[in-house]
Formats: structure tokens, sequence, C-alpha cells
């Protein structure tokens, strides 16, 4: 059985994710990044943050007096574990929906074309050795 991640509102995953670009930081160092961006108090990003730390997403550790945040687990890792609840959950395991999507209307760039191509490339090559 596959381990459920954590959910994540849309919120938390962008704290983390400048979190992951900007590791260690301070609430206070996030917090000044989400007021100009939001608007948003420090003690909204604090919220955040420690709701983050009690899910499992981030670390903390005390220098001087200060509490220094980190990642817990790489984001490709934690949006892998996302994706894969959100296929396993609402699309019953089968990836043809998403695939539906991406092919008939999500406008995507020159990179992710070939990320995508180089995924299919990755299925195919483990698909022929579980056949062999």
């Amino acid at each position: 059985m596959v381990k459920k991640t954590q959910s994540l509102g849309r919120v938390e995953l962008e704290i983390l994710q400048y979190i992951d670009e900007n590791h260690p930081i301070t609430v206070r160092d996030v917090a000044d990044h989400w007021h100009r961006k939001t608007g948003q108090a420090r003690t909204t990003v604090l919220t955040m943050m420690e709701r983050l730390t009690k899910k499992g997403f981030l670390a903390r550790k005390k220098v001087d007096g200060v509490y220094h945040y980190s990642p817990k687990q790489s984001l490709p890792k934690v949006l892998g574990g996302l994706v894969n609840d959100f296929v396993e959950g609402v699309l019953g395991g089968s990836i043809a929906p998403l695939a539906a999507y991406l092919a008939g209307g999500k406008k995507l760039n020159a990179e992710e074309v070939e990320q995508l191509k180089k995924l299919v490339k990755q299925l195919e090559d483990s698909s022929k050795k579980g056949a062999e």
C-alpha cells in the first residue's frame, strides 16, 4: 500500500516552494517576502509554517535563539507524492484522464514537451525490461 501524503493547501505549497528555494530561512525572511508578494501579515506566515512543520514538511533548527526552517524532503518528492495521491484517489489509478487533459488544451512550452517525451521514453524502456 502506498503511503498517503499529507494534504497541502495552495498557500502552504507556495510557502513550501519558497522555503525550498531559500533554505535555511527564518519566519521573518519568509514573512517579509510574503508581505511584499501578497500583503499578508507575519502571523499568517507563522501559522502556515507551523502547520507545515506539524504535517512533516518542514524541519526547524534553533540558531542563536531563532528558528531556521528547511524542507524535510525535496520538493520533487513532495510533488510526486501529491500527484500520486491525486492519480490514485481522484483518477482511480488511471493516468489516461491526465494525459487527455495535457493533449486536449493545456498549453505546454517546448521544455515541458521535451520532459514528457523523456518520461514516455523511460516508460517504454522500463516496459520492455519488464517484458524480458
